[in-house]
């Protein structure tokens, strides 16, 4: 198990060589930081707390502050914790990167999805409204709550209510891209949350040692000789002279 923590930069699309589309989502990841790690022997368990998006002190407090220096690091705005990892793999203050990731690899995705704000059982849990005319008198109400033999609202009953902006995970997604000069990670299809929202990426709790071959992109980088010779022809003839 290993995870790192990344920002919803939003949605794209690749193309593989065979000419087939990947709709992806751009993950932009700063390096992130360990700032604790927890054992069996002092904590009853196993784990890392990893620390991400570096803030002025101005803005942090001091019991914040003091644990961020004993990992030798600047106060952060974002702290996780990750279960079920090798804790002998990791050092403290160690710098995790996207280069812990490779193409192809399954990993989940967790985050806070958007919020709707309070909808109707139609929109929250995807009900069929009833007949617009004919004298009918429901259109997108609830319904029937119930029988008569409880005499009372039964627990769990789908009605209106706050929609969204809970904690949602999506499992076996595939690693397309890894950009290790850029920080960002390509993860195939969709995930929770809006633009600039946090993110953590973990290995797959279901197909932890499945590893896909990884796709052969397109790439749409100039040939060298061809960005020599734009350079050349936007060269200015005094300087070519000198």
């Amino acid at each position: 198990m290993k995870g790192i923590l990344g920002k919803k930069v939003g949605m794209t699309q690749v193309f593989t060589k065979n000419g087939k589309l990947i709709p992806v989502t751009v993950i932009e990841v700063e390096p992130n930081v360990v700032t604790q790690i927890k054992t069996v022997a002092n904590d009853g368990y196993d784990a890392i707390q990893i620390a991400t998006e570096t803030i002025r002190e101005k803005l942090s407090n001091k019991p914040a502050i003091g644990h961020t220096k004993k990992a030798g690091t600047e106060p952060k705005r974002f702290l996780r914790e990750i279960r079920g990892v090798n804790v002998e793999d990791y050092t403290l203050g160690q710098v995790i990167n996207v280069d812990i990731f490779e193409e192809g690899e399954m990993v989940d995705v967790s985050g806070i999805s958007k919020g709707k704000g309070f909808q109707g059982v139609i929109k929250r849990h995807n009900q069929s409204r009833g007949p617009m005319g004919h004298g009918s008198q429901y259109h997108r109400g609830v319904g029937s709550l119930g029988t008569m033999l409880p005499m009372h609202v039964l627990k769990g009953k789908k009605m209106p209510g706050q929609m969204g902006n809970v904690a949602r995970t999506v499992q076996n997604l595939e690693i397309i891209s890894v950009d290790t000069e850029n920080n960002v990670i390509l993860v195939k299809g969709n995930v929770p949350g809006p633009k600039k929202s946090l993110v953590m990426i973990r290995t797959a709790v279901k197909k932890p040692n499945v590893k896909k071959e990884a796709a052969d992109l397109v790439s749409y980088e100039a040939p060298k000789a061809e960005v020599e010779a734009n350079t050349e022809a936007n060269t200015p003839a005094e300087e070519t002279a000198e």
